[in-house]
């Protein structure tokens, strides 16, 4: 299967368990992989031809800014789902979600879950 990713899509959110993270947010950054059938689209070179990412990257940072989630779990399961709907040729999409600064003591790292989902989930 083909794909398109997308990477590095990044917005300032409110998503967390912890009541900080609900009121002073914190930025997320998106790895997004769409898969689809590019055959018609590499021979044509039209952009009808394939999908036009450019709405799955705005509708992303809009979720992550407008939707406020307990789990960044959530939050990768509506950008996907979100993603899905976005154009029927999409027959999966894998999203990998990073908290870049988690307010972990001692911890300088980042924290990321990634997750799949098929159109027929």
């Amino acid at each position: 299967m083909d794909a398109i990713h997308l990477m590095g899509i990044r917005a300032y959110g409110y998503t967390g368990a912890l009541p900080e993270e609900n009121t002073l947010g914190q930025w997320f950054e998106a790895n997004i992989t769409l898969y689809l059938d590019l055959t018609k689209a590499s021979q044509s070179d039209r952009l009808a031809d394939t999908h036009d990412y450019r709405t799955v990257i705005t509708r992303t940072q809009q979720i992550i800014r407008e939707q406020p989630f307990a789990l960044i779990e959530r939050l990768a399961g509506a950008i996907a789902a979100t993603a899905l709907q976005s154009d029927s040729r999409l027959q999966r999409v894998t999203v990998r979600l990073t908290k870049l600064t988690p307010p972990i003591p001692d911890f300088s790292g980042q924290v990321a879950v990634e997750i799949s989902r098929d159109k027929a989930d």
